[in-house]
């Protein structure tokens, strides 16, 4: 058994060859994955909701599903990035009440984020059709890394969320941040109540 032992060991060392003494190995440097980001260009939301904007051509309309969704909340979604827009909206009936707690509600789903969060960063924005909007900007490894939510104090008020769906360090994923938080803001901009 001893010996039997011995020329497993001496034909395993065998097997494993010499150690070529010129061979060089080096360290691969680290690299993303290539994202192709569609160009900005978009086009008016159809359909009967109390708001209207435009979206990009590269996403699709769709309406929102989940168990506590209500009427005209939807999702943009950005199939090849899988990425999407959430919005949620709410109707205020002239009750300031209710713009405080939906106000509320922002804040507190942005603060789910902070477990993994490194900062975050809070702005009234004034933008360039005169409306203003709150927008909160998440680093870290998240899944939404820009919130936003505009009113007009009495009647209307609109959340919208830009989640990521893949599971990638966001330094790879900066881009595809980058070109939503963009797309967000156009859809503001062009943001009108009906």
């Amino acid at each position: 058994m001893k010996k039997l032992i011995g020329v497993l060991g001496i034909c395993t060392l065998a097997a494993c060859g010499k150690p070529q003494e010129d061979q060089v190995y080096y360290q691969k440097p680290k690299g993303f994955a290539r994202i192709d980001l569609p160009e900005h260009r978009y086009r008016p939301l159809e359909g009967n909701y109390p708001y209207a904007f435009e979206y990009s051509e590269a996403a699709e309309v769709v309406p929102d599903r989940s168990a506590e969704a209500e009427p005209y909340w939807i999702l943009v979604k950005y199939p090849a990035l899988n990425a999407m827009i959430q919005f949620t909206y709410k109707p205020l009936n002239g009750d300031l009440r209710k713009l405080d707690e939906h106000v509320m509600d922002a804040y507190k789903l942005a603060s789910k984020h902070q477990i993994r969060a490194l900062s975050q960063k809070e702005e009234i924005i004034t933008l360039k059709n005169g409306r203003k909007a709150v927008t909160i900007e998440i680093q870290g490894e998240v899944p939404s890394h820009f919130q936003f939510y505009t009113t007009d104090t009495s009647r209307n008020y609109l959340r919208g969320a830009v989640y990521l769906g893949n599971a990638t360090l966001n330094d790879s994923l900066q881009p595809v941040v980058d070109y939503l938080k963009a797309d967000a803001l156009h859809i503001l901009e062009t943001l009108t109540w009906k």
